[in-house]
């Protein structure tokens, strides 16, 4: 089983945890997890996940820190973000690539489940 890290959100957008802090991104982790959570009507346990889980869990939570870098703001799968020009972020991925990213990730871990309205 795998384990969310501070690092491993950071490594995505390649920050420093003098960017983003520990306890930030501690923060960013349990949002992801309880999202995660919400979509596929799963449990799910950041500390003790499946590699699938762990990777849209770190992905969510570099996209909240995108945001919180930016001064946007994020609810559940929702984005708003802020002054792009913010220069710590010259070399994180585009915020689109990672979205792109985890909704591909969420329908892989939703299966073929159907859901009501």
């Amino acid at each position: 089983m795998a384990s969310v890290s501070a690092d491993d959100v950071r490594d995505v957008i390649n920050v420093t945890s003098e960017e983003v802090p520990d306890d930030k991104i501690s923060k960013m982790i349990k949002r992801a997890e309880v999202t995660l959570e919400l979509e596929t009507d799963k449990q799910v346990d950041s500390s003790n996940c499946s590699d699938a889980e762990k990777e849209a869990i770190t992905v969510l939570s570099a996209v909240y820190a995108i945001c919180y870098l930016t001064g946007g703001s994020s609810v559940g799968l929702s984005f708003s973000v802020g002054d792009q020009n913010v220069s710590v972020l010259d070399k994180a991925p585009p915020l689109d690539v990672l979205q792109v990213e985890l909704e591909r990730m969420l329908t892989k871990l939703k299966g073929s489940t159907l859901r009501r309205a």
